[in-house]
């Protein structure tokens, strides 16, 4: 991204902060029409960047982002670089449009319902805010890819708190998508009159949030991302989206593949590549002996291969059993049983062999899972025991923060 003049970055700011301060849109465009005419949606998001930095409340800059828009409309609306069907941002700008059809449908819906007089009247409408109302929620895995790929792409590249006033509506406009759903099965317990009020409160915030969500995402975030991502991140954007999936109206048309070839994952010097990231030997072991649970890993050839050292084990083990054959680790009464649940994993006609047994007060929960590489070929029977007894306890919910005050 071309850099900005420490002019040409006075005089944006200078902007944003006049409107912040209450000035009309339509009082400052003319004197900053030279700036304005020039800037880039990138360029936004860099300066609020600096604002915030600089002790502007990211809630102020939120609150006033639609001003930001109407005062940048003209320059963030010319002509942009098309992407090709098969790119992450292209399919995430099909699915903006087809959401804002739900919207266009949804408010039509309300005013039918605004006018009528009992439930009677709104029989198929209410059906139809049902369909709507599901449909809003598939929005969620449109949601799922932007929050864990796209926004960490950007925050690679310095661009940080656009992404996080974005990942704030999600949340928002999640809980109103809920109270319509909620809606739709209370209305044999809900008066008319309170329906018709709680719905147009509902469907009035959800469109005007929504509508306002997808322009600055489609006319800031979306070209901020073009302009700062290079091809080779795209591939990889491309196939976590691939991974995580797709709305239920998302067009088969938006999820082509890109043409080019994969690219190679090569890791730092001292780490080891995985798909999903870069580890140190010493964060594997460690990342292990952290998991709540005891691991074996026996391979293709029954041999075992590794176990964790978790602090309180379960069931003990020693490098002795490393290299021994997995059939000699168990009393010989039971090496049939041993040998049916490898071969049923190998072979494909279990997905897992699950176990629970009483020991000294405890319930162990013990399951065999097969594991195999992306061709699927077999290499082998991880182990997984963990003592499920204050799990079992568990009731009603804890969210993450409930307990925050006691960290």
């Amino acid at each position: 991204m071309p850099d900005v003049s420490i002019d040409r970055k006075g005089k944006i700011k200078e902007l944003i902060k006049l409107l912040h301060a209450g000035k009309k849109p339509e009082q400052i465009k003319e004197e900053f029409k030279d700036v304005l005419r020039t800037i880039s949606p990138a360029e936004i998001a860099r300066i609020e960047e600096e604002l915030i930095a600089e002790g502007m409340p990211r809630e102020q800059i939120r609150r006033l982002c639609d001003i930001h828009l109407a005062v940048f409309k003209e320059s963030l609306e010319k002509p942009r670089s098309e992407v090709s069907p098969g790119h992450p941002i292209h399919t995430f700008m099909e699915e903006h449009g087809i959401i804002l059809q739900f919207l266009e449908g949804l408010k039509n819906i309300l005013q039918k319902v605004k006018a009528a007089k009992s439930f009677d009247e709104i029989k198929h409408e209410t059906e139809e805010i049902k369909k709507i109302a599901e449909n809003l929620m598939e929005i969620e895995k449109h949601n799922v890819r932007e929050e864990n790929v796209l926004f960490p792409h950007l925050e690679k590249h310095g661009i940080s708190e656009p992404p996080a006033i974005m990942w704030a509506e999600h949340n928002e406009l999640r809980d109103k998508k809920k109270k319509l759903i909620e809606l739709t099965k209370s209305i044999d317990t809900l008066g008319f009159k309170r329906f018709q009020k709680q719905l147009t409160e509902t469907v009035d915030y959800i469109a005007d949030t929504l509508t306002s969500h997808i322009y600055k995402e489609n006319n800031i975030l979306y070209p901020a991302a073009l302009a700062t991502t290079t091809g080779e991140e795209w591939k990889d954007i491309k196939e976590q989206c691939d991974d995580l999936g797709y709305c239920n109206f998302t067009p088969e048309y938006a999820k082509v593949a890109f043409e080019e070839a994969k690219k190679h994952v090569i890791a730092p010097e001292g780490l080891i590549a995985f798909e999903t990231g870069d580890l140190s030997k010493q964060e594997i072991e460690a990342i292990f002996n952290t998991l709540p649970v005891d691991i074996t890993f026996v391979d293709a050839n029954d041999t075992v291969r590794y176990f964790s050292k978790a602090k309180e084990r379960i069931f003990p083990r020693t490098r002795a059993i490393i290299g021994r054959k997995v059939q000699q680790c168990h009393p010989s009464k039971s090496i049939h049983i041993v040998n049916r649940v490898i071969d049923d994993l190998r072979k494909g006609r279990r997905k897992s062999a699950d176990f629970w047994i009483d020991i000294q007060g405890k319930k162990i929960y013990i399951r065999y899972f097969p594991v195999r590489n992306e061709k699927g070929e077999y290499l082998g029977v991880l182990e997984v025991s963990q003592d499920i007894t204050e799990i079992q306890k568990i009731k009603g919910e804890r969210r993450l923060l409930d307990d925050v005050h006691h960290a």
